[in-house]
């Protein structure tokens, strides 16, 4: 059995709208998926509301990973992967991995051979890089 993929799903930043910030391949990866990883299971659910309005809420599992989650429960939100089923990674905002528990998620699922597969979507961190000023092919003054 093939694994399923760890995706990388970007949210809002502030007050944008779906259709001006993410590309439809975010829309239709969501749409796809029954299993998700995220900081705040209600905001999480608004956002999957918002981008894919069609898709049913009942049949959505999802695994939160935050400040409280105990580290043990961690590697077992990757399971349904083993099982053949992709998950999606949802920060509160922005890309996942970036400043936010994602990271924890990208590295496990790397290390268990499980594919990673980020979306474009917007990121606070690279939004200043680009409004700074700095030489974005260095990280040294």
């Amino acid at each position: 059995m093939e694994f399923g993929k760890l995706y990388l799903i970007p949210n809002l930043l502030g007050e944008s709208t779906v259709d001006a910030v993410l590309p439809p391949q975010v829309a239709s990866v969501v749409s796809s998926l029954t299993h998700f990883i995220v900081e705040n299971e209600k905001s999480a659910r608004k956002f999957i509301k918002q981008i894919t309005p069609e898709k049913s809420q009942q049949s959505l599992n999802f695994y939160v990973i935050n400040k409280h989650t105990q580290a043990t429960e961690i590697p077992s939100f990757l399971n349904p992967c083993f099982s053949g089923f992709s998950v999606g990674v949802i920060s509160e905002a922005g890309c996942p991995g970036i400043a936010d528990p994602g990271s924890e998620m990208v590295s496990l699922a790397h290390q268990k051979n499980i594919c990673v597969v980020p979306l474009v979507g917007p990121s606070s961190i690279l939004l200043a890089m680009m409004a700074s000023g700095l030489n974005g092919q260095s990280f040294c003054l």
